[in-house]
């Protein structure tokens, strides 16, 4: 997610995210009590070419089904404050994954987290994270709380011109073809989703700049790939949401209304930040808040926002 820099009234802010860093951290302390490592298997293949396409679910009506089967595996209850993580490529061993997003031996998760959101991609669409059913079996072996997140990314030419036509919009049109190139990214991180045996009810939307995958100019165009992604994921019968915060989402799509459920990114700050962001006052989207993320020790730390900690069904299973 969104730990890239920009700029903010000419000052640089970090702010948080799972997508990776322009610039190489240095190698973090682990705290005491903190779990973060795992052992890589045989997981998806990395350094797969962003041109490369595998093949597509074609019978939507079984992921329906799958979706459907997860959702609701966690029973409501009261309402609670529930401390969460998220990671992605940049914790996988050392030197997997694209050569633009190298992933990093990042620390995985601290005890605290009650759940983790796994991201799919190895930073933009048509890539996956190299080691994704590794850190999934981490998941389980913790018996911890497990959804899923994927970066939406501007297509290269090539896969435009490989997925342009080929989904429910108008290829012959420039932004019917943008929003089946979307589309098909969603089916893609859904085929690696499953390749990697997570099954969840619903995913999160990353909308940032991606550093070396860089959106166009057009925010209506950039707009239409991001609403094919979402179209993509629901008709598979996923819940969806959208990562981002207000100055990123304005950057990339303008002022797009989608009214969805919203994770909130709070930067280096601290827990106290992060709830302040399910306030109306950061909605970037115009949807209500459901996560909130910080950044301490190295690590993506979320919290659920109020009246979401006891319907946490809704985006998580126990894998």
């Amino acid at each position: 997610m969104i730990r890239s820099l920009f700029a903010a009234s000419a000052v640089l802010l970090a702010v948080a995210g799972c997508g990776g860093t322009p610039r190489e951290p240095a190698a973090p302390e682990v705290p005491a009590g903190a779990s973060d490592s795992f052992t890589p298997g045989a997981a998806l293949p990395g350094n797969r070419p962003t041109e490369t396409a595998i093949d597509v679910p074609s019978n939507l009506d079984d992921l329906v089904a799958s979706a459907n089967a997860n959702a609701g595996s966690i029973p409501n209850g009261p309402d609670r404050q529930v401390l969460g993580a998220d990671a992605s490529w940049p914790q996988c061993p050392r030197g997997m994954g694209i050569p633009q997003k190298q992933s990093k031996g990042a620390p995985m998760p601290t005890d605290a987290a009650e759940f983790v959101v796994l991201g799919l991609t190895n930073g933009p669409s048509f890539t996956p994270n190299p080691c994704l059913a590794d850190q999934l079996a981490w998941v389980r072996e913790r018996d911890l709380m497990v959804g899923a997140y994927a970066v939406v990314s501007w297509p290269t030419d090539a896969q435009l011109a490989k997925v342009g036509k080929k989904g429910p919009y108008d290829g012959a049109t420039r932004l019917g073809a943008l929003r089946n190139a979307g589309y098909q990214a969603a089916l893609f991180t859904i085929a690696t989703m499953r390749e990697a045996g997570l099954r969840t009810p619903a995913v999160w939307i990353d909308v940032e700049p991606v550093p070396d995958f860089d959106w166009s100019a057009d925010l209506a165009a950039n707009a239409a790939v991001v609403e094919g992604t979402a179209r993509g994921y629901r008709d598979a019968g996923l819940r969806i949401g959208y990562y981002s915060v207000k100055s990123l989402w304005q950057r990339v799509v303008g002022d797009l209304r989608v009214n969805a459920p919203e994770w909130r990114a709070a930067g280096q700050t601290s827990l106290t930040a992060a709830l302040d962001r399910c306030s109306e006052d950061w909605s970037f989207g115009g949807g209500r808040a459901v996560l909130a993320q910080w950044v301490e020790d190295d690590r993506d730390r979320n919290v659920t926002c109020p009246g979401h900690g006891g319907r946490l069904g809704e985006w998580f299973v126990r894998p």
